[in-house]
């Protein structure tokens, strides 16, 4: 391993990414990316379908193992520890211990369809850090409240909308108290009289001083939440920057070609 690993910070939720490599199969899907997003700081990452985002996204928390490089979470390696000069990955009771500070919002929600909202959310305080169920209640229905949905807590999965699934979805995600939260696509599922009641729940989350890294197709809301809109194509990030460089005058060829075929004429900051 050639890359220097920087010790432990006293920070919450700096995510560095170095070098990260990924292949399924003969098919390179990340091509060396590197990214840091500081704490409490909104990543955006945008760009056409099959360019790495959402592969990217799920190395954070270990989902996808990499092939090379390495992530760290406030200077902690992600998934792995170093002996020597080489990485040797976690057993898995110490990933599972890693992403209790990594909340993940899916695309197709991924509720427990036989618990109710409530039990949705308070189920992993329990089981991943020992609350009692008591505890874990009352900070689900807080978290509820939170997402607007405190009068839906005793709902099961199929008796909720798209939209407020993926409410509790990201109430649940919240419940560990996480240093990031991680975003993938959370609005391609619903259907788009829906997604507004998302975006804003996550707009608020934006202000709260967690690390947010947001993997989206929706433009308008990436220019109005991003401290930085990262741009990847073919498993590399092609441009980084605030939204009003990425958006308004964006420096690489691919990148105005790609926003010119998405953004609407007049869409501008």
């Amino acid at each position: 391993m050639t890359d220097t690993l920087t010790a432990p910070t006293a920070t919450r939720g700096l995510v560095e990414i170095t070098g990260v490599r990924k292949s399924f199969g003969p098919t390179e899907v990340l091509k060396g990316v590197s990214l840091t997003v500081e704490p409490g700081g909104v990543a955006v990452i945008v760009g056409p379908s099959g360019s790495g985002k959402s592969t990217l996204l799920r190395t954070i928390n270990h989902l996808e193992k990499v092939d090379g490089g390495h992530i760290t979470i406030d200077g902690q390696l992600v998934g792995y520890k170093l002996r020597g000069d080489r990485l040797h990955e976690l057993r898995e009771k110490e990933i599972l211990k890693q992403r209790t500070d990594i909340g993940m919002v899916f695309q197709n929600f991924n509720l427990f369809p036989h618990l109710t909202a409530l039990e949705n959310v308070a189920e992993a305080p329990v089981v991943a850090q020992g609350r009692s169920k008591e505890d874990a209640r009352r900070r689900g229905l807080e978290l509820l409240d939170r997402v607007g949905l405190k009068d839906r807590a005793g709902a099961y999965p199929r008796q909720l909308s798209g939209g407020q699934q993926q409410r509790v979805a990201i109430a649940r995600a919240l419940a560990l108290d996480p240093k990031i939260l991680l975003f993938d696509e959370p609005t391609s599922a619903l259907d788009p009289e829906l997604v507004n009641e998302v975006l804003d729940v996550i707009r608020e989350l934006a202000t709260s001083g967690t690390t947010l890294i947001i993997v989206t197709h929706e433009m308008g809301f990436a220019r109005d939440v991003a401290d930085t809109v990262v741009f990847m194509d073919q498993g590399q990030i092609v441009e980084q920057g605030t939204p009003k460089e990425i958006f308004s005058n964006p420096q690489e060829p691919r990148t105005r070609s790609f926003f010119s075929k998405v953004l609407e004429p007049a869409f501008n900051i």
